[in-house]
């Protein structure tokens, strides 16, 4: 195992939302934006979503987490966080790769919102038709 140092931030992405992750030494405190990450996602089971790689792999007591996230809401959040944990603890640790990904958190949720279509109120739905 390498020693961790991660001076450039590992990116995670989901939705709209974008995380840059920096995973530390430490004693397992997590900030998101200069915050506490139960303050910043509100949300208890966000909280665990954005800290599953963690507590997948038992490092939660051994690593500082300093997330910065931009754009999305708070779930396309929680998600890009998660996803940079991982990266992070892989580049951390190779041999959590098998682990990490039969997760499925190595892989990047292509689910996007679909677009607006002219001539409609939204992507799918469609204004009242008329036969009269």
């Amino acid at each position: 195992m390498a020693t961790v140092t991660t001076i450039k931030p590992l990116t995670g992405r989901r939705k709209e939302a974008v995380a840059r992750v920096r995973l530390l030494p430490g004693t397992g405190n997590v900030t998101v934006n200069d915050r506490a990450i139960a303050d910043y996602l509100k949300r208890e089971s966000l909280v665990k979503i954005a800290l599953h790689p963690l507590v997948l792999t038992a490092l939660t007591e051994k690593f500082d987490v300093i997330a910065r996230v931009m754009g999305g809401g708070l779930t396309g959040q929680a998600g890009a966080i998660r996803m940079g944990i991982a990266r992070a603890l892989l580049r951390h640790d190779e041999t959590l790769k098998a682990l990490l990904g039969r997760e499925g958190l190595l892989t990047r949720d292509s689910r996007m919102k679909e677009r607006k279509k002219y001539g409609q109120p939204g992507a799918r739905k469609r204004f009242q038709f008329s036969k009269r």
